[in-house]
């Protein structure tokens, strides 16, 4: 090994703003005391950072002229639970994009406030997952 992982850093115009964003959605500490750098901190010290690009140019999912970067995947249980999660990031000022349309396990595309896509899967692990006995729907 040469390194460990201090933290994944997305590119943004508003730093706090998108780090308050993804802090709702994982629950995890803000710092946005610097106004051109914010950070996510979990509870086991996982990190997220956000850092401020005046002339950010948001991806436009699916178009590879304008490719997505980078994309964070959230995981949720059942499609019950992704419904319940598109109608809080939505709140939260996601925009939807797209529905895999997976009965068991799938998953949704979601920009958030700076136009980097994000998927919320489902169904992606467990009995009913691509580990599980009966595999993806």
């Amino acid at each position: 090994m040469i390194a460990t992982l201090q933290c994944t850093v997305i590119d943004c115009p508003d730093p706090a703003a998108l780090a308050a964003f993804y802090g709702r959605i994982l629950g995890w500490r803000v710092d946005d005391s610097d106004p051109e750098w914010a950070t996510l901190t979990a509870a086991d010290g996982q990190r997220l950072a956000f850092q401020l690009a005046p002339d950010h140019r948001p991806p436009r999912w699916p178009d590879p002229a304008h490719p997505q970067q980078v994309h964070l995947d959230f995981d949720v249980d059942t499609v019950e639970d992704v419904e319940r999660a598109q109608r809080e990031v939505i709140e939260l000022g996601a925009t939807f994009l797209h529905d895999s349309g997976g009965e068991r396990s799938g998953f949704r595309v979601f920009s958030d406030p700076a136009g980097h896509p994000f998927c919320i899967c489902y169904g992606q692990t467990g009995p009913t997952g691509p580990t599980g006995p009966t595999g993806p729907s």
